[in-house]
């Protein structure tokens, strides 16, 4: 009997080792393509900062190595008749997220820009404190970026240069519901209309640039407008407290024309 037991015995424990080795196999695949599908993580300073941005991952290299990056100072534009920008925002219901680098507004469908007859699909709007974007060396005390999209994938940028002033009823609003979480989109009761955001005049520079945060990707239509909105003191302050610096370093030209209406 002991011999019988024990040939029944070894199999087992030599299958609890195959299964064993299998699942160690297959979990240590898991991790694997997990830690290979997350994106590496960035910020705005230290070791993970703009400077090393274009090290961190090889779909990021272009922050480094890229020809057509944003922001830039805008100094010398070349100024010509451009076609107007046609704003047709809509209303949405508010839905935020805190993304870890910038608070971010998820906009409903509906509302778009067109452009010598381009349209582009408002996707969402967020912030940079100070702002990415300079005129003449002089940044603003924050800055808006309307991220467009068209029905092929071609981004274009409206950027809204604020300076402190009176309160601004969108980012109000939005400051009113921030998110107690991180990376999470949490819907409101509220509403907002981009349009608010919006100088009185609408006159424009405008230069093909990149996204400013990683992978920094090329082919953007930038839209900086030339006047400023402006928001209250409680609203910068706040804005400023939930991300002090999220600006990324300006960048150079590289032989690329900057425009200005006329």
């Amino acid at each position: 009997m002991l011999g019988t037991s024990a040939a029944l015995f070894i199999p087992g424990v030599e299958a609890m080792k195959n299964l064993a080795l299998l699942l160690t196999f297959v979990l240590s695949g898991f991790l694997s393509h997990a830690q290979e599908s997350h994106p590496s993580h960035w910020s705005y300073e230290g070791g993970t900062g703009p400077s090393h941005w274009g090290n961190l991952s090889p779909d990021y290299s272009l922050c480094q190595t890229g020809h057509e990056q944003s922001p830039i100072d805008i100094v010398n534009p070349v100024v010509e008749k451009l076609p107007p920008i046609d704003f047709h925002y809509l209303p949405s219901p508010l839905k935020l997220i805190d993304n870890g680098h910038t608070l971010q507004v998820n906009y409903g469908p509906g509302s778009y820009i067109t452009v010598s007859g381009k349209k582009y699909a408002l996707v969402q709007f967020h912030y940079h404190h100070p702002s990415e974007e300079a005129i003449h060396g002089k940044h603003a005390d924050l800055e808006v970026h309307l991220v467009h999209q068209d029905v092929e994938g071609h981004l274009a940028v409206v950027a809204v240069l604020f300076q402190e002033g009176a309160s601004n009823t969108v980012i109000k609003t939005v400051v009113d519901h921030l998110p107690s979480v991180r990376e999470q989109e949490i819907a409101t009761d509220a509403t907002v209309d981009a349009t608010g955001l919006l100088p009185r005049t609408r006159n424009y520079y405008s230069f093909l640039g990149s996204l400013t945060t990683p992978p920094c990707t090329e082919g953007v239509t930038w839209f900086v407008l030339e006047m400023q909105s402006t928001l209250s003191n409680a609203e910068l302050g706040i804005l400023a407290k939930l991300y002090p610096h999220n600006a990324r370093p300006l960048q150079a030209l590289d032989g690329r024309t900057e425009k200005a209406g006329n």
